[in-house]
């Protein structure tokens, strides 16, 4: 059976006058899936949000949520009506209680869950009788989560959501996702520069960089598709450049020489065992050394 696509955007461009925000974004979303959208602030994470949620029309291409045209005005409705959205904006009325405002953000949604509302309360320790102008940046976060995760929301959309957060209030978010996609089985997309958020929780991952998408595909993927290869000698490593193809960096220092590889490898392993390497050891690479590597070939 085909993988349902939830997201899906196809030459998606957005120009803002001299500056193009979005430079052909071309983006997959599965069905189930935690999306890690992965860039620079400036990357173009936030427009394309924008146009997924209408809020923003596109210069050109295409954006779908939902099978749906995000760029028109029926259908982006009906987007909003099945989307949970989160930004680091936290956008809640201040002047409410906790408790009223989620009995006023549960009036407009007839499949509202009270039980979940009552077990986040709980669980995110949030005071019913305080006043939203008085929670921390941290509650602030955890109430709209709790907003957007009881609404019914087919898709959950977050925007820098953990901006902010102390590490353990962040940590508490991303694991508060990580259980809701598991018992209700929604899709999360979810942008941020932290690429240790995305490695932790993310199962798809597509980096962009200038408006573009320069790697996207499933997080075990990418990782796998890249290795690091390193070469001990016992005396300094050879300054003679390596023409074996797959490989993206190298580094020498000292008796190392450290190769960056993309694919088996088999072809740089034999070239540099050839220059006299006497141990040759070959390591995972992170998703952190896989997103260096890209943006700044990009550049």
């Amino acid at each position: 059976m085909a993988e349902s696509i939830i997201i899906e955007t196809t030459s998606l461009t957005k120009r803002y006058k001299e500056v193009m925000a979005l430079d052909g974004l071309g983006l997959a979303v599965p069905a189930g899936s935690i999306y890690g959208l992965l860039g620079r602030n400036g990357a173009g994470k936030t427009t394309a949000i924008k146009i997924l949620m209408g809020m923003v029309r596109p210069t050109g291409g295409s954006a779908s949520v939902f099978g749906l045209a995000a760029d028109q005005a029926a259908p982006s409705v009906a987007i909003r009506q099945r989307t949970g959205f989160v930004d680091d904006g936290r956008d809640l009325y201040d002047f409410l209680t906790v408790a009223e405002l989620i009995a006023f953000t549960a009036s407009f949604f007839p499949h509202w869950r009270a039980d979940m509302a009552a077990r986040y309360l709980r669980s995110f320790d949030l005071p019913e009788s305080r006043v939203v102008k008085a929670l921390s940046r941290g509650a602030r976060t955890k109430l709209a989560l709790l907003l957007a995760f009881c609404r019914g929301a087919e898709l959950l959309i977050l925007d820098e959501a953990t901006s902010g957060l102390d590490p353990a209030a962040a940590e508490e978010v991303l694991q508060a996702l990580v259980g809701h996609v598991a018992s209700e089985g929604v899709t999360v997309f979810f942008s941020s520069h932290q690429i240790g958020e995305i490695e932790q929780i993310a199962d798809h991952v597509a980096i962009i960089d200038r408006g573009r998408t320069i790697l996207e595909g499933a997080l075990d993927d990418l990782r796998q598709a890249y290795r690091r290869i390193e070469f001990v000698f016992d005396s300094d490593a050879p300054a003679a450049p390596l023409h074996s193809p797959g490989i993206e960096r190298v580094e020498r220092k000292g008796r190392v020489l450290s190769v960056l590889a993309r694919g088996a490898g088999g072809e740089i392993i034999e070239e540099a065992r050839a220059l006299g390497s006497v141990s040759v050891e070959t390591l995972p690479v992170t998703l952190k050394e896989v997103f260096l590597e890209n943006v700044s070939r990009g550049r």
